[in-house]
């Protein structure tokens, strides 16, 4: 009898932990991680009074990562979830394990640079996909408050003062149909985007990535629009 209690207590206690988040990786070689690695980053806890964030994005969110968390040292734990997804039944899959991971008081996110090649997302499932990735999010953190970030633009490798002709138009039309879910889903928007396409000699030149201080304008915009979100204590 000792034994069976402490069986179903055993299997209690596993089934109210999080899922593992399966490693994931990038085929293309042109989209690296940019040295981070595609992980979720926990903030250690020692003060659980406090409101706890999550950024989600591909290679650019290390980018803005540290100046983030150091910002909102003292007033909200920063775990990170950096990865190579672009809209799938897979990715709002993922997305829900990584969800277990909270609860969280915000949630700051990206997508968009891992899914411009031709047959990565069927036609006509770009919309549907993000609402769905949306909805994932509200119905596992129905008191989560919601900020999504466009994409950043690409440039000619070796000339960022030049769009890239092959894939910013991509990124521009997957940053529109975002923005329109977005607007019906009354989620706030960060455009990155738009603070960045003029700003393109700060690009590192390697086509997707930025220097320090694109970053830092990206963390700006991403820690105001945090602060304002978080709950009042």
């Amino acid at each position: 009898m000792r034994l069976l209690v402490f069986l179903l207590l055993a299997l209690s206690i596993r089934a109210a932990e999080p899922a593992k988040i399966a490693p994931a990786t990038e085929t293309d070689a042109r989209l690296h991680a940019d040295g981070q690695g595609w992980k979720l980053d926990k903030a250690k806890i020692t003060d659980p009074k406090l409101p706890r964030v999550l950024l989600i994005g591909d290679s650019i969110v290390g980018g803005y990562r540290k100046a983030t968390i150091a910002a909102l040292e003292g007033k909200a734990y920063v775990d990170v979830w950096a990865n190579p997804y672009c809209q799938s039944e897979h990715t709002n899959k993922v997305l829900a394990d990584v969800l277990m991971h909270g609860p969280y008081d915000v949630v700051h996110f990206n997508m968009g640079l891992h899914g411009w090649q031709e047959g990565r997302i069927k036609p006509g499932t770009y919309e549907p996909l993000t609402k769905t990735y949306v909805e994932v999010i509200k119905t596992k953190l129905p008191n989560a408050k919601l900020i999504w970030a466009s994409s950043t633009p690409v440039t000619v490798k070796d000339k960022p003062a030049n769009l890239d002709p092959e894939v910013n138009p991509v990124i521009i039309e997957h940053n529109r149909m975002a923005a329109k879910v977005m607007a019906e889903m009354q989620v706030p928007v960060n455009d990155f985007y738009s603070v960045l396409v003029d700003q393109r000699a700060l690009a590192r030149g390697d086509r997707f990535h930025w220097t320090a201080p694109a970053y830092s304008l990206l963390a700006d915009m991403c820690i105001e629009s945090i602060l304002k979100a978080l709950p009042k204590r």
